[in-house]
């Protein structure tokens, strides 16, 4: 029986490839040598979303604000099919994606994945608005993550009556899922902790990890669409502290400036997303594999054929595959 040849292109129909050369061109447009970005312009040329309180395909939602000083905001999807009974939908607390320094919560892009989620799943989700590098460094976005996560535990009120926050689970794509990771290993160092949200389960989604060498998926997809080296080089600098190289534990988290995982009690089960044509592949089978020697539960789901970012494309068939993977993982775990 013959073997099938290893796909040499990701798979990307037409309409993605187009969208994807234009988002990287933008984006390396808005990126100044001197570490800088040019928000004026990419401002202008972002798609954006409002919320809408009249259910769109069924998923109303509002932008709820947690501290004005920072413009620290979420945007709440509520599927409008929500049971009637109380603390009965999963609540999803998801972080967007854009190297630490694109993108919101507001982006047409995230608005659409975030609506998907709370309809397939379905859940309550908070997409999370947290602040941008350069302007804002590490830690801002961890810092802003854990807080929503704070405010949630502090105002029940905020969230539907059916949101069960107990049912608590953080999700992220890209940048978004370093960040989910990094909020759950707070959450789970805290001296005070949470009273209400209780975590149930971590969703990374192709995380955004590194470190100062080179790897095998690094160099041979070195120009991959969207996450090019010198992309994700530029991002580093522009997140990480004046100084710090990508060891720093924010990027490299399972390097040698590591979390002690094996002694962190109540880290939630997690599930890996990897891509194969993504150079960050393995950073992230890394990250899986650091977990499970720790005595972590950790499941990797790989997608060899796909790209970074592919499931934001709802024209990319596995996009409502990796969907409903979140769903089951999230069924599972009520189970």
């Amino acid at each position: 029986m013959a073997i099938p040849a290893k796909p040499t292109s990701p798979e990307m129909p037409w309409k993605t490839r187009i969208a994807v050369s234009l988002i990287s061109r933008v984006t390396d447009l808005c990126c100044r040598s001197d570490g800088t970005l040019n928000r004026r312009l990419l401002g202008f040329l972002e798609l954006k979303s409002t919320p809408n309180p009249i259910p769109v395909r069924g998923v109303s939602s509002s932008d709820v604000t947690v501290d004005p000083s920072r413009h620290l905001w979420f945007r709440l999807f509520t599927p409008s099919s929500a049971p009637s009974a109380p603390a009965s939908l999963p609540v999803l607390v998801f972080f967007h994606g854009g190297g630490f320094c694109f993108l919101s919560a507001a982006s047409s892009a995230y608005d659409a994945v975030c609506r998907r989620f709370a309809r397939k799943l379905p859940a309550v989700v908070v997409s999370v608005n947290y602040r941008l590098a350069p302007e804002h460094r590490f830690p801002s976005q961890y810092d802003d993550g854990f807080d929503v996560l704070r405010f949630l535990d502090e105002n029940p009120s905020a969230l539907p009556p059916f949101a069960d926050v107990s049912r608590c689970f953080l999700a992220g794509d890209s940048a978004g899922a370093n960040i989910a990771h990094h909020v759950a290993v707070r959450a789970c160092q805290s001296e005070r902790k949470l009273a209400r949200v209780r975590l149930a389960g971590l969703v990374v989604i192709q995380p955004y990890f590194g470190g100062t060498e080179r790897t095998e998926s690094e160099i041979r997809l070195t120009e991959a669409p969207f996450v090019s080296v010198p992309r994700t080089d530029w991002c580093w600098k522009a997140l990480l502290p004046e100084g710090a190289d990508r060891d720093h534990g924010a990027a490299n988290v399972s390097g040698p400036n590591a979390v002690d995982m094996a002694g962190l009690e109540g880290f939630p089960a997690t599930v890996v997303v990897v891509g194969g044509f993504d150079p960050l592949r393995d950073w992230q089978k890394r990250y899986y594999e650091w977990l499970r020697r720790s005595g972590k539960a950790a499941e990797l789901v790989e997608y060899p054929t796909m790209f970074h970012a592919f499931y934001i494309f709802p024209e990319v068939p596995l996009s409502t595959q990796l969907i409903l993977k979140v769903k089951d993982f999230i069924d599972n775990q009520k189970s």
